[in-house]
């Protein structure tokens, strides 16, 4: 299984950027753990800043991977664009968010890109990529 995980804006800073709601690991300490927890599992990771980048990598892997777990940070709430490059691909999306966007700021309640993935984790902390790397795993006839 061949999976792709795609961090939008900001995501960059983990590990120093507000610990309180996203704790203090970087991704890529955690990318490390996932790869020894799955190793049975051909994962990767990409991150950006820029919208078009992030759309880019969705259109590149979006027809010949298995799956893509994706936190495009605020673009969630922001992108048709985002929303638009998930409905056009083939690979099934699963949106995950660190933090849980129903108890942080109104504007976060709504996410554009849901209407287009599979389904959301939210509020687990990094936990929920590993909880998407398993669904992923045990729901193969996606």
């Amino acid at each position: 299984m061949k999976i792709q995980i795609i961090n939008g804006p900001n995501l960059n800073l983990l590990g120093k950027r507000e610990p309180e709601i996203y704790g203090s690991e970087t991704f890529e300490d955690y990318f490390e753990h996932l790869q020894k927890r799955f190793p049975q599992v051909d994962l990767h990771y990409f991150q950006s800043n820029v919208e078009g980048e992030l759309i880019n990598k969705i259109h590149e892997v979006g027809f010949s991977f298995d799956a893509i777990l994706l936190n495009a940070g605020g673009y969630t709430h922001t992108s048709v664009a985002i929303s638009d490059a998930i409905s056009g691909v083939t690979t099934p999306t699963l949106e995950v968010h660190i933090s849980n966007i129903y108890k942080r700021e109104e504007f976060r309640h709504k996410s554009i890109i849901s209407k287009s993935c599979i389904g959301m984790i939210s509020g687990l902390g990094l936990k929920g990529y590993e909880l998407g790397v398993t669904y992923f795993l045990h729901t193969p006839e996606l």
